[in-house]
């Protein structure tokens, strides 16, 4: 029989590098990935997690390709396959029985963020039903970022024009294992004879390709971001137009960074003056792009210390100059995912979103004020353990796995125990799904059709489905349509205006408006450029309360918070001697790693292969303190956490002496349930999720934490 072949420009999504290639199924199956070469975002890069992992997800004989009910105790392991009418009526009536019972603010559901379209589904849904909560992971991964790029007004997040730039500054980003497309730019103009510049503990690949290395003590990134600006200041080598024309609080920002010389930064960061200078030197040469990642984003400092550096790129003039930091251009009537979520015609009351779990205490992260309006997450965990500041007992989880990726597993355990009712939709049986009353089966980026901005390119990007979706999957969209269609049918016929769309493809055609780039354009070619201005202050304006780019922020200030950057202490830096003589090392998490996205893909056997097992990086002077070798099985605990996890050793001096560095979102498939490794190798496990938070965000701090190692029986580790 002849076989049926076919080949559509289509685009990974497995993170939000969002690289563009030509997808080739053989008689229903993609056989083969091709990156694409004019792309104009990812330009021909490509990484394995989209190579090799999707596929291998969309066709794993273990994929959960059926709804299923829970037939035991919950954990236990017992399900049964029911049709999707059961699954859905079962899910609503459920969330309608608790809603009952403890009011709409009651129910919560829980998502990655609301960069694709899985989220925007779900805080519509949980708004159908009368909820204004949900959680998503970018309290750990990015929101301090947002927040403060947000605050100050830039509106700059992946716009690094590094195909023109001179001098590429790097700081916590490591885009050899993050960001394939950002790395063969940094490598194709680092040939080209531009400058590097990586501010990072470790010797990434970053640090090794860099003209200029500073390896800063855990936490003082924001003293060598505030001295870059001060010597910009003193040395007359910032942008006057910027400035005067469209910067508020230049004064004060320099009133602030006269502390910060290049000596006093040496102190705090252990960093040499003259290194510092030497950085502000080549980064005011420019044009320069202020390359950032995790490293500096998920800790309880962090907007502080992004809003260092975003100083710095406002007053350098970097702003949306050809080879500095464009500011994300839209075509025509575009509307982005977190715009539907701030919407009027799709949002609550204001007196019930006020109620959005901490907003009180972080308003510029929870409810109506909120970047993308979510809860605080650890704040919803302890109100389904405590009831306050009320119930929540029913749970929808989709596209993240909350047991391995929020800090103190332990608690997060023992909340989804707790509920009333627990909805998992997911693509396998992970360690949350495991405790789930119902699971749903998702499609894979290989059956689904979604569209989204690159704000590096710039450019619109389409995945489309290669083929229908395996077994019974079904989107996260078509999920949430459907059970706001049995809403309405229980006589609740306002939840429709939270959900207008009937099928996908309206939603996207919503996104896209009356602009100049159609639907079919995406699909034919897999992206779709249109044009844009550079540095069209005066049109585009900067929306902060003073209509400029906020040095000093008026929102900061209403609140009561520091209005100015400001280098902060982490908890790690300030404990006392007696805990730093029990802990004596300090925990640097986050670690990328490229077989891995966060804890995807831990039941691919060439993952696993490449990265069979959690790794902890130690010096090799550290190692011979404490009687450790390569690959020795190690526990690792936490100042302040009663919990632990064990961890394969590296010795290798790419780390610090007494910093001891890992990565995230480690569990086995393999092991026995429910858990799956979720409390033995996860380093979740030995961390707290209520430790000291970001003022704005809420983050809580996860690298920079006081640990200590004990070495663990090799033979019970290997087992």
């Amino acid at each position: 029989m002849e076989q049926i072949t076919k080949t559509v420009p289509s685009t990974c999504w497995e993170c939000s590098t969002h690289c563009g290639g030509h997808f080739t199924t053989v008689d229903g199956r993609v056989t083969k990935i091709k990156p694409n070469v004019e792309h104009p975002a990812s330009q021909g890069a490509f990484c394995v997690k989209g190579l090799r992992g999707l596929p291998e997800l969309t066709y794993h004989p273990d994929r959960v390709l059926h709804p299923m009910r829970r037939t035991a105790g919950r954990g236990g392991g017992q399900w049964e396959k029911i049709s999707w009418d059961d699954a859905l009526d079962e899910m609503c009536d459920r969330f309608l029985d608790v809603q009952a019972e403890h009011g709409p603010l009651s129910l919560c559901g829980a998502v990655s963020n609301a960069h694709f379209s899985r989220g925007v589904a779900l805080a519509l849904l949980m708004r159908a039903y009368g909820s204004p909560n949900w959680m998503m992971n970018q309290d750990l991964c990015g929101g301090c970022r947002g927040l403060s790029d947000k605050l100050t007004g830039l509106t700059m997040s992946n716009g690094e024009d590094i195909n023109n730039t001179k001098c590429a500054l790097i700081v916590g980003r490591n885009p050899s294992a993050a960001d394939p497309s950002q790395w063969l730019a940094l490598k194709k103009v680092h040939k080209k004879g531009a400058k590097i510049i990586t501010i990072d503990p470790a010797r990434t690949q970053a640090a090794a390709i860099a003209d200029l290395w500073l390896q800063p003590k855990l936490g003082t990134d924001a003293a060598i971001g505030l001295a870059m600006v001060n010597w910009m200041i003193t040395n007359d080598r910032y942008d006057h137009d910027t400035v005067e024309n469209w910067c508020h609080g230049f004064d004060e920002l320099s009133q602030r960074a006269s502390r910060y010389t290049p000596e006093y930064a040496a102190k705090i960061s252990g960093v040499p003056a003259a290194d510092i200078v030497t950085a502000a030197q080549l980064y005011s040469e420019g044009p320069s792009c202020f390359v950032s990642g995790h490293g500096i984003d998920a800790f309880s400092a962090g907007v502080q210390t992004y809003r260092a550096f975003h100083a710095l790129v406002a007053i350098s003039g970097n702003l949306d100059r050809v080879g500095g930091n464009r500011r994300v251009k839209k075509p025509a009537g575009f509307t982005n995912y977190i715009e539907v979520l701030h919407k009027p015609e799709f949002r609550l009351p204001l007196e019930v979103e006020e109620k959005t779990i901490g907003t009180d205490e972080f308003p510029l992260w929870a409810g109506p004020r909120g970047w993308q309006t979510a809860c605080h997450n650890p704040s919803v965990i302890n109100a389904i353990l405590t009831n306050d500041p009320y119930p929540v007992r029913a749970l929808y989880v989709t596209g993240v796995n909350i047991v391995v990726t929020y800090p103190n597993t332990q608690k997060t355990i023992k909340a989804l125990k707790s509920l009333d009712y627990l909805c998992v939709a997911t693509h396998m049986m992970t360690p949350t799904a495991e405790f789930a009353d119902l699971v749903l089966p998702k499609t894979t980026g290989l059956e689904d059709e979604e569209i989204s901005l690159e704000a590096n390119a710039p450019c619109l990007s389409v995945i489309q489905p290669s083929h229908p979706p395996m077994g019974e999957a079904r989107s996260d969209f078509w999920i949430a349509g459907e059970l706001v269609k049995r809403l309405e049918a229980r006589g609740h016929t306002d939840a429709r205006k939270f959900f207008p769309w009937h099928t996908k493809r309206e939603f996207n055609e919503f996104l896209l408006g009356d602009g100049p780039v159609s639907v079919e354009e995406l699909l034919e070619k897999g992206y779709a450029e249109y044009p844009y201005e550079l540095r069209d202050f005066d049109k585009s304006g900067f929306k902060t309360p003073t209509g400029k780019i906020e040095l000093y922020s008026e929102t900061l200030a209403e609140l009561g918070l520091d209005p100015l950057p400001e280098y902060v202490p982490t908890a790690g830096t300030l404990e006392g001697k007696e805990v730093r003589d029990e802990y004596p090392l300090l925990l640097l998490t986050g670690a990328r790693e490229k077989s891995y996205h966060h804890s995807r893909f831990r039941e691919q056997s060439w993952a696993r292969k490449v990265a069979p097992d959690p790794w902890l990086q130690i010096h090799p002077e550290t190692a011979v303190v404490y009687g450790v070798e390569e690959d020795d099985w190690v526990t690792v605990e936490t100042s302040g956490h009663s919990g632990s996890c064990r961890l394969k050793v590296r010795v290798t001096d790419e780390t610090m002496r007494d910093v001891a560095r890992t990565g995230m979102g480690w569990w086995y498939p393999e092991a026995k349930g429910p858990e799956r490794g979720a409390l033995d190798v996860n380093v979740n496990a030995a961390l707290s999720y209520d430790g000291p938070k970001d003022p704005v965000t809420g983050s809580s701090d996860i690298r920079g934490i006081p640990c200590r190692i004990l070495r663990t029986n090799k033979a019970a580790a290997a087992e």
